[in-house]
């Protein structure tokens, strides 16, 4: 086993996902034109990602213990492969949901492989690992967005922007079948000690909070580039901008995370997210610019600090705690989705209703939706605030009492 190629092969598979991620947010305005979809329906779309995404961490999270992370992998290669192949291939509404689901489920089967793996392999250093892992989704948007970004401009079909994530697929699906991977070392794991463990009420109130971050972060940017519309900026390159800037903040993730604590960095998260929606709300131009940068200082920490807190606070609940986490973040973001699809319908309809057209149509309909999706920072500033002052600490800093943390 050799846990740096092991990183390595995670990285690539997690690429992936991104990238799906950010050329579906660019090709929106494509399929709703090909297939004559309208904004509700395209939010539709957009939802089955983020619902394969949770089935398969949950269903990956329950079997981890016994099948292990390289036939996880397995069906996230496989995954990948077909939903890609059939997002091509698609004809209409039905076969895009199709198709979106297999991607998603892809995702969530990477994650619950590797999130455990990597903690466990790492199990000394487990929120800067995970960290540095997560760097590649906001790195995989980047290329994403970029590649949308400049195909879309040259006036290249969609279908060639979803074929450009098949290369990377098949490198780290022969890396799947040829590593070892390891066996777990240093998590719990027994599937019904895990299971009790997430009885405990700090996980639930994890769990819920992970709906909240999840939204805030990736149902903005999955949306960004319709909610601008009209702006005078470009939605992809702001996606691109905030994911490059998430790069590197969680490359870099260590010392914050062991400065601040893994609350003080999420509860300061939430205030410069809050901060960020509110400007592109306000903005236009290139200083909408501005707003991407602040709206990325707050969402760089979220998902892997939130897995790497449940990791180090409640050890016990082990791989399938961090799968149902991470499977309860994605489907908050897939509720969430039609509804916010259907707003900017509500508000561009009203919009044209009251005399406005075009451009400031889609202005007055942006600024709804963004409105709409501060309301979840704010939450979490106040949730995370108690969560602060409640002092929590680790089992270690407890005595070695792995269950302690259920009396809270």
């Amino acid at each position: 086993m050799n846990a740096n190629r092991l990183f390595l092969m995670s990285c690539l598979a997690l690429t992936v996902t991104s990238m799906t991620f950010a050329i579906r947010a660019g090709i929106l305005g494509q399929l709703g034109a090909d297939f004559g979809l309208n904004d509700a329906q395209l939010g539709m779309v957009a939802a089955m990602a983020f619902f394969g995404f949770p089935v398969a961490m949950i269903f990956g999270g329950l079997i981890y213990n016994s099948v292990g992370p390289k036939n996880l992998m397995i069906v996230a290669f496989v995954g990948h492969l077909l939903g890609l192949l059939l997002t091509i291939w698609a004809n209409g509404f039905w076969t895009l949901m199709i198709s979106t689901f297999c991607i998603g489920f892809a995702n969530g089967a990477v994650e619950a492989a590797c999130n455990p793996m990597i903690a466990d392999m790492y199990h000394k250093n487990k929120t800067t690992m995970l960290n540095r892992f997560h760097v590649w989704f906001p790195g995989g948007i980047v290329i994403g967005a970029l590649i949308s970004k400049f195909l879309g401009d040259a006036g290249i079909s969609w279908q060639i922007q979803i074929a450009t994530m098949i290369p990377i697929t098949i490198a780290y699906g022969l890396m799947v079948f040829k590593e070892s991977f390891p066996e777990t070392q240093h998590t719990e794991s027994n599937t019904l000690e895990n299971i009790k463990a997430m009885m405990a009420p700090l996980f639930l109130v994890m769990l819920v909070l992970m709906t909240v971050t999840a939204t805030t972060e990736l149902a903005t940017g999955q949306w960004i580039e319709k909610i601008l519309a009209g702006s005078g900026a470009s939605g992809l390159l702001v996606l691109a901008l905030t994911a490059g800037l998430m790069a590197i903040g969680r490359y870099f993730a260590g010392p914050v995370v062991h400065r601040f604590n893994p609350i003080g960095v999420l509860l300061g998260s939430s205030v410069l997210a809050t901060i960020g929606i509110y400007l592109f709300s306000q903005f236009t131009g290139p200083m909408v610019y501005i707003a991407a940068i602040v709206f990325a200082l707050g969402v760089t920490y979220f998902w892997p600090t939130m897995l790497g807190f449940v990791s180090e606070y409640l050890p016990r609940t082990g791989a399938f705690g961090l799968s149902i986490v991470g499977g309860a973040g994605m489907f908050g973001v897939s509720l969430w989705n039609p509804v916010i699809g259907s707003k900017m319908d509500q508000a561009r309809d009203s919009a044209i209703a009251s005399g406005a057209t075009g451009a400031e149509a889609d202005i007055l309909a942006g600024q709804e939706a963004l409105s709409f999706l501060n309301i979840f920072p704010v939450f979490l500033i106040v949730a995370f605030l108690i969560l602060f002052l409640l002092k929590i600490k680790r089992p270690e800093e407890l005595g070695g009492a792995t269950n302690q943390q259920a009396d809270l």
